[in-house]
């Protein structure tokens, strides 16, 4: 009995010491014997600049008090809130101290210079397809670049035992995919380079793939249905980005695509939520050569009609419905028109790629309601396109109605013009009401130099 014993402690020690060398060892990286870099040209800090764009590096390591890069905006995650860290060149508080090598595993691998793994709320996964010119360049930006900032880190806000960073190690390895991406002989040139803006630097996953229980994404890449077909994220609803007619791009052109990525806008929608803070730190900043090709490789993802169900078409029948008196009988129905129908329209059409319909709108025909109820609680965040604030916003209503007057008119919206939402409780409404902070919507807009 003894000797079992003996064997099976030896065992649990030799298995617990091999998790323990997995977990804290060092990838390996392709810079790993690459001398210190020279003073960078200014091609290659440009170059770096906007490959700093393409993955929106400031919209999540800034805040709207603190410099570019310096950190601590707090994201919600199932566990906890945490906060993202300071990635200035600052030796003490910041990456100053990193190497090329060191800054490439924290970039695509989720492991900081000390060796502790970083949370996936960081999109390694899908920084892990960017290229090592594309890193190269990265490192120069904010090493040469990017301003200093002395600003410490805040700790996260996971107790312990939930806090450990080791286990990451073990779901780094299960649900992420090693190596750059690589061109697919069944897509051309534009169609590539699409999918390695979307997959890689756009990180467009992160928010637009669904989640399992164990928080990695289900899909990584256009081989499975569920990629980009929409997922809930922190009190939005990021939509399907298929071809689904209803709840995703189906009924856009490619340059619906372009424009929206371009200007913000177009004749389906406007940006909103994380998506406003998207376009205003990044996708207004890319060439229009890669934005058509996010454009074509988007349009190419087939839809479900399995999910989405018969394609939405408008139902004038609900221009009786906001007609005195049958408005004043049906809820939400006279909240409408008082508060919503003069920016969208009686008819839910919305104006032109100004003010964005209701009527078949993605928003209004998704079972997920969250993004509608969080936009009605605390509006939009400001658009600002080329420099210039947009004149016009979705403003916030959470000090002018109840829980049970936004759940009847968004009812009303979901389910007039041939929209098949479904019905918003007052008690969903409520459990945003708390979850959200109003300064949320404050967009976030920075000179990244």
């Amino acid at each position: 009995m003894k000797k079992f014993l003996l064997v099976l402690l030896l065992i649990v020690v030799l298995v617990a010491g091999g998790i323990a060398w997995f977990a804290t060892r060092k990838p390996v990286s392709p810079f790993d014997n690459v001398a210190a870099m020279q003073a960078p040209s200014e091609e290659l800090l440009q170059r770096g600049e906007y490959v700093a764009r393409l993955g929106d590096c400031v919209a999540c390591h800034s805040t709207p008090k603190s410099a570019p890069f310096a950190g601590g905006l707090e994201m919600g995650t199932p566990l906890g809130s945490i906060f993202t860290t300071n990635i200035t060149p600052d030796k003490e508080t910041g990456i100053g101290a990193y190497t090329l090598a060191d800054f490439d595993r924290a970039v695509r691998q989720g492991v900081a210079r000390d060796g502790h793994r970083l949370y996936p709320a960081m999109p390694y996964p899908s920084y892990v397809k960017m290229s090592d010119d594309d890193i190269r360049a990265l490192y120069a930006y904010f090493t040469g670049r990017v301003e200093a900032v002395r600003q410490p880190n805040k700790p996260s806000g996971i107790e312990w035992p939930l806090n450990m960073r080791w286990p990451l190690a073990l779901w780094n390895a299960v649900f992420t995919e090693g190596g750059t991406y690589e061109q697919k002989a069944a897509g051309d040139d534009r169609w590539n380079r699409g999918a390695y803006l979307v997959q890689g630097p756009g990180h467009c996953g992160s928010c637009h793939t669904p989640r399992s229980i164990t928080m990695a994404e289900k899909a990584l890449d256009e081989s499975s249905p569920l990629y980009l077909s929409g997922a809930l994220l922190d009190g939005w609803y990021a939509p399907s980005l298929r071809g689904d007619p209803n709840t995703g791009l189906g009924r856009w052109t490619e340059d619906d695509i372009h424009a929206f990525l371009k200007n913000g806008r177009n004749g389906h929608a406007v940006v909103f939520g994380s998506m406003a803070d998207a376009f205003n730190n990044s996708t207004q900043f890319m060439t229009d050569d890669d934005l058509k090709a996010i454009s074509h490789y988007l349009k190419l993802l087939p839809g479900d009609p399995a999910r989405d169900g018969t394609p939405w078409q408008y139902d004038e029948g609900a221009a009786r419905n906001v007609a005195l008196p049958a408005r004043e009988q049906i809820p939400g129905a006279q909240t409408f028109m008082a508060k919503c129908s003069f920016c969208h329209g009686a008819d839910g059409r919305g104006k032109q790629q100004w003010i964005p319909p209701l009527a078949g709108s993605a928003a209004s025909l998704a079972k997920e309601n969250a993004s509608q109820i969080n936009v009605t609680l605390n509006g939009s965040g400001r658009i600002v396109a080329d420099g210039i604030p947009d004149a016009y916003r979705m403003p916030p209503f959470r000090q002018q109605l109840s829980d049970q007057q936004i759940a009847d008119v968004l009812t009303f919206v979901r389910s007039s013009w041939g929209n098949r939402g479904g019905s918003v409780t007052a008690d969903e409404v409520k459990s945003l009401r708390q979850h959200t902070d109003p300064a949320s919507s404050s967009p976030i807009i920075l000179q990244m130099r």
